[in-house]
């Protein structure tokens, strides 16, 4: 078996499948990549048996055949050359030599069918999404997932796609993240929960032009687009009502610049307790007041904003770290703050800075408040 390729163009896309490989596997073929070739294409692959990306890559050979070689090994020596072609050829049952303008590397290979096969979906729904609206739904909400590996439909992203839009649901119980694009539909309903790592690798590669094709079944999901494939299972499990938490009375609005009440709640948040990580706001009429304490040092901090605000007088406690999180992921120049009452969850939207067609709604829970 014998091949040409451009030294960059393999290693830009391993370097993206070299994301699905994990560090400690319990199959050791899993640290390998799998080359398959068949005129003049070589497809890549990597797997975790729960993820599997592909790639493919415009080589010169008149050879067929599938190997495994280390991920490893060949991304270290990859990274090295400048960028020109490598004949790769096969010596033997076990070796592969790669010759490059500088001189000649063996390394061990396996045969390409000790590789995992990866899952053919079983009569998948189809949904068309334009890359780079899918790119800012992930990355609009992923920071909300959580952690626990007790509740795991909520470490996911949960997906609702309907006939008048798509939805892209996150939470943690202490944050949650909404984000719909009615300028983009489904042909019918379909729910499912799209866990954090190919999320994250999805990231990475979307955001042109292109479009993406997303096929799912009730065990699977399968990301086409540009020279990538992209093969995961879902996460198994209902998703929680997350619009019973959202609270649909708000009567007190607090309308403030994003960009000068973030760096506040970042200052501010310094002299918080570091255990609460709490910050208090305090409303009324064209003023906010931010403040936080750590009795257990005697630290304190307190600033005041002007701010549009429409509602009683109030104040409510935040942890300043989720509030943070939400208002560098937002890129409007204003946001609305909208809160009923100080032990209910209060809604962060963006007043200008969307898409035609595109709806952030972020909800943060408040931590309570010692009366002073």
């Amino acid at each position: 078996m014998k091949f040409i390729v451009s030294s960059s163009q393999l290693l830009r896309q391993l370097q993206v499948l070299g994301g699905v490989i994990n560090s400690n596997n319990t199959l050791p073929i899993l640290d390998n990549f799998l080359f398959e070739i068949s005129e003049n294409q070589l497809k890549v692959s990597a797997s975790d048996l729960e993820t599997t990306m592909t790639a493919v890559v415009a080589i010169e050979s008149d050879s067929t055949g599938s190997i495994a070689i280390s991920a490893r090994l060949l991304l270290d020596t990859l990274k090295t050359f400048p960028d020109q072609p490598l004949t790769f050829k096969t010596e033997g049952d076990s070796i592969i030599e790669i010759s490059s303008d500088q001189g000649k590397y063996d390394m061990a290979y396996f045969g390409g069918d000790e590789f995992p096969k990866s899952v053919s979906l079983e009569s998948p729904s189809k949904t068309i999404v334009p890359s780079n609206v899918l790119a800012t739904a992930i990355s609009k909400t992923i920071f909300a997932a959580g952690n626990d590996d007790l509740r795991p439909v909520m470490s996911g992203v949960f997906f609702q796609f309907s006939t008048d839009n798509l939805t892209f649901v996150a939470t943690d119980a202490h944050k949650l993240v909404k984000y719909t694009r009615t300028d983009v539909t489904a042909d019918k309903t379909a729910e499912f929960i799209m866990p954090k790592k190919p999320l994250n690798l999805l990231k990475g590669v979307l955001g042109g032009q292109e479009d993406v094709v997303i096929e799912y079944n009730d065990a699977n999901a399968k990301f086409t687009f540009e020279n990538f494939v992209l093969i995961c299972r879902l996460i198994d499990g209902k998703y929680p009502n997350y619009e019973a938490v959202i609270p649909k009375e708000n009567p007190n609005k607090l309308t403030v610049d994003r960009a000068s009440f973030q760096n506040s709640v970042r200052r501010v948040s310094i002299f918080s307790n570091k255990t609460t990580h709490q910050i208090r706001l305090k409303m009324a009429g064209t003023e906010l007041n931010i403040s936080a304490e750590d009795l257990d040092f005697s630290n304190k901090a307190d600033e005041r904003l002007s701010c549009d605000y429409q509602g009683d007088d109030m104040q409510i406690g935040f942890n300043s770290r989720f509030l943070s999180e939400m208002l560098s992921n937002l890129t409007s120049s204003e946001v609305l703050i909208e809160m009923s009452l100080p032990n209910r969850a209060g809604i962060l939207t963006p007043i200008d800075g969307t898409d035609e067609g595109e709806k952030i709604t972020m909800l943060v829970m408040p931590v309570m408040l010692n009366e002073k």
